[in-house]
């Protein structure tokens, strides 16, 4: 034996998941685009609006330029987390229903 430790009955059955590679890539973005301090306090922002909010009110929110917060909400768009919608030169950002569910699950851990 060469210093290994031979499993015992019952254990080291292995792990895994039925999930597809496309799923997880999926996942491992929408977690990611969230991953920031920026983009979290944006989407949390959104989520706690009242409707649609102009891309510059997110800005003072913020410790980010306005360049930053832009990126910050194209990247939570991207991946699903915040609809957008051009209104002459002004966008508007609101949470979608999957960003609902996950910060409701987010909040779920806190209990």
């Amino acid at each position: 034996m060469s210093g290994l430790i031979e499993p015992v009955e019952g254990c080291c059955t292995g792990v895994g998941h039925d999930l597809p590679e496309e799923r997880v890539a999926r996942d491992v973005r929408v977690l990611s685009a969230a991953g920031s301090e920026t983009r979290y306090a944006l989407l949390r922002s959104a989520l706690a609006a009242d409707g649609e909010v102009c891309a510059c009110e997110f800005v003072p929110l913020v410790d980010a330029s306005q360049s930053t917060v832009s990126r910050a909400l194209s990247a939570l768009h991207e991946v699903g987390l915040l609809t957008r919608r051009k209104e002459g030169r002004w966008r508007y950002y609101g949470p979608t229903e999957r960003a609902k569910r996950l910060c409701a699950a987010l909040d779920e851990v806190e209990r």
